[in-house]
C-alpha cells in the first residue's frame, strides 16, 4: 500500500479519535465528516494503487509474451 493511503487513513482514525473525545455536538459532527472525507480520499488511494499493480502486471505479462514469441 502506498504511503499516501496509510496518511489519509491515520488522518480518518485521528478524525474519529477527535470525534469520539469531544462533547460539543457541532465539534463532533464536523469531525465525523472529516473522517469520513479521509475515508473516501483513502478508498481512492487504494484503487489507484490496485489498478496501477494491475495494469503493470498487463504490461509485464505482455512484453513477456513478445519476447516469448520473438525467441520462439
Amino acid at each position: 500500500m502506498s504511503s499516501q493511503y496509510e496518511f489519509y487513513r491515520a488522518r480518518a482514525q485521528e478524525a474519529q479519535k477527535e470525534a469520539a473525545a469531544t462533547s460539543l455536538s457541532n465539534v463532533r459532527e464536523r469531525c465525523l465528516r472529516a473522517a469520513e472525507a479521509w475515508e473516501t480520499m483513502a478508498a481512492r488511494a487504494l484503487r489507484s494503487d490496485t489498478n496501477r499493480a494491475r495494469a503493470e502486471a498487463e504490461k509485464a505479462a505482455a512484453n513477456a509474451s513478445m519476447s516469448d514469441a520473438v525467441a520462439g
